[in-house]
């Protein structure tokens, strides 16, 4: 191997130093001190930071770790129903075991889906926030397998998009479903979309099920689709719902967006511009470099948390 030496230079401006490195001095030597930032041009530059991160957060929130985070959630509800039922404690209406009202999410039915694979717990209530976590049951409507309409919710392209492909089921397709009160075979009659005709209501003590997500474009809903199926077999009773179709809030309803934490994204908001305006700062006092060393985990981090509560006030279908 060869040593490889740098030329020294011995003028004024870089004496004892490498050649490279004297001539780099003697530039920037020349440029002046650099002029502060002017208060119009901190705001632009926050501001550019804040549209940055929220941007990246929200696609990162939307597309990738949505996923991740239903996946997860999804395994969570499956071991916790699979033990209710091991041990006959799943609920069969509006209230558990002990007679107290459900909470949202707590989990009430599986679906299986197997010519689209679909696996997925069915949780209580069709919020955004439920629907983080898989399929939605509405409160107004029975569980499925009881006397009546089942209306079950699910999302198309986020957070796994559980419902993604329903719109190829075709007439006869089979889903299963199991409750509390056993396991109940369902056959697929037929898909409808804002203006297709309703079918005939489920006949006389029998059941139906309605599988519903947002129609349209991925990302880009423009209408609800709906899934009919009815089912094979004799339906059972249940207790009698606490919500009514007139009572159910407007967050729990196709398409609708949750306005009930907007303190918690209005906190995190402001922790995001703070963050912002410190991050111009530090560029002019430390430099980029290590402001992005500092700043950018903590940017990440809290711009997960707005992308979180803004993606309660998107649809709950999408």
């Amino acid at each position: 191997m060869h040593a490889v030496t740098l030329q020294r230079s011995g003028d004024a401006s870089g004496q004892g130093q490498p050649a490279p490195f004297a001539a780099y001095r003697r530039r920037t030597a020349n440029r002046g001190p650099v002029a502060p930032l002017t208060g119009r041009m901190q705001v632009v530059r926050a501001t550019l930071v804040l549209v940055l991160v929220l941007t990246g957060s929200l696609l990162m929130q939307l597309v990738i770790i949505s996923d991740r985070q239903q996946a997860s959630a999804e395994r969570r509800s499956f071991d916790r129903f699979r033990s209710q039922l091991a041990t006959g404690t799943a609920p069969i209406g509006p209230a558990d075991q002990n007679g107290d009202v459900l909470k949202a999410g707590d989990p009430v039915a599986y679906v299986e889906i197997p010519s689209i694979d679909v696996h997925q717990v069915v949780g209580e209530s069709t919020t955004s926030a439920v629907l983080f976590n898989g399929l939605g049951h509405r409160r107004d409507t029975p569980l499925p397998g009881q006397i009546g309409t089942s209306v079950v919710f699910g999302r198309r392209s986020s957070y796994g998009g559980p419902f993604a492909r329903i719109s190829n089921l075709a007439a006869g397709a089979a889903i299963t479903v199991t409750t509390g009160q056993g396991t109940f075979e369902y056959s697929v009659i037929g898909l409808r979309r804002a203006g297709d005709p309703v079918p005939p209501g489920p006949a006389k003590g029998s059941a139906r099920l309605v599988l519903v997500t947002a129609d349209g474009s991925p990302y880009v809903p423009n209408g609800v689709l709906r899934v009919d199926a009815d089912l094979v077999g004799t339906a059972v009773g249940g207790p009698a719902r606490l919500v009514t179709a007139a009572q159910l809030p407007a967050q729990e309803r196709e398409l609708a967006s949750d306005t009930r934490t907007l303190w918690a994204l209005a906190f995190w908001l402001q922790a995001l511009i703070a963050l912002s305006l410190l991050a111009v700062w530090g560029w002019h006092r430390w430099g980029r470099a290590q402001t992005w060393i500092v700043l950018l985990p903590v940017l990440t981090l809290v711009g997960l948390a707005v992308s979180q509560e803004l993606a309660r006030l998107l649809p709950n279908l999408l």
